[in-house]
């Protein structure tokens, strides 16, 4: 029987892209993906073929002229998001990676940027999956970005506006919605202060039929010891706002 699969973009900046090591403290590893639950579509390094899903997600995927940190993917949270979103949907996720480490909005505006790499990806994807007579049931974006832009003082209202056209692209590429993993704290001595930044995607959330907050998790890290360093996390912390994005974004999936 053929496969039909929900087709996800995985893009934003460096915690959508994985960052994660392991300590004493917190051992645990990325989850093994559950046998069926995804694969990954590499549009850039493999484009004539399906991979399963395996940490470091996305780490083959680089362009030089477009979204490229090549050795920088070390675990991200895509593994455990889809392995939850298997379970509570019963279909699995076919992923394509577009994530780059310190890439504020207006590098996701869609004209020779980021997010025009990222819908070069998508784009080839849907080709692909056509020529190959792969069923598609829906297409979204996760995404979790925004740290940057706290670190530049970016006005929230700039923020949301520069969000909107992004998501606009999107929409326009066939993506139906944009679950909405929100951005931490900040964990270092420079003094940024990433509270606005983080309202502002709370209110798009709640502004934007489009977007579905689907974890605010990464908020709690902090105080639990979870942060590496100033702006990541150990790979604890992406296996548990990895897990509770995909239930979240499962049930709003299946109250469709």
């Amino acid at each position: 029987m053929d496969t039909t699969y929900d087709l996800f973009l995985f893009a934003g900046q460096s915690n959508m892209a994985g960052r994660s090591i392991t300590s004493d403290r917190w051992p645990q590893p990325a989850p093994e993906l559950i046998p069926g639950a995804g694969m990954e579509y590499r549009a850039v390094s493999d484009p004539e073929h399906l991979h399963p899903i395996a940490e470091p997600f996305g780490a083959a995927e680089n362009d030089s002229q477009g979204i490229d940190e090549p050795g920088m993917k070390t675990g991200s949270l895509v593994t455990a998001f889809v392995n939850a979103y298997y379970r509570d949907t019963g279909t699995p996720v076919l992923g394509v990676s577009a994530s780059k480490g310190g890439s504020a909005i207006d590098r996701w505006q869609g004209e020779g940027d980021l997010l025009a790499d990222a819908l070069r990806r998508w784009d080839r994807a849907v080709e692909f999956l056509a020529q190959e007579k792969i069923s598609v049931r829906h297409r979204y974006l996760l995404w979790c970005q925004g740290e940057t832009d706290g670190d530049h003082g970016t006005d929230p209202e700039t923020y949301k506006a520069r969000f909107r056209t992004m998501l606009s692209h999107m929409q326009a590429h066939g993506i139906e919605n944009c679950f909405l993993i929100a951005i931490g704290e900040y964990n270092g001595s420079k003094g940024y202060d990433y509270t606005a930044i983080h309202q502002a995607q709370l209110e798009l959330a709640r502004e934007l039929p489009g977007v579905v907050l689907v974890s605010d998790e990464f908020r709690t890290m902090r105080a639990r010891g979870l942060m590496k360093d100033s702006f990541h996390y150990y790979q604890q912390a992406y296996n548990e706002v990895g897990t509770a994005a995909g239930h979240a974004a499962a049930a709003f999936v299946n109250r469709l």
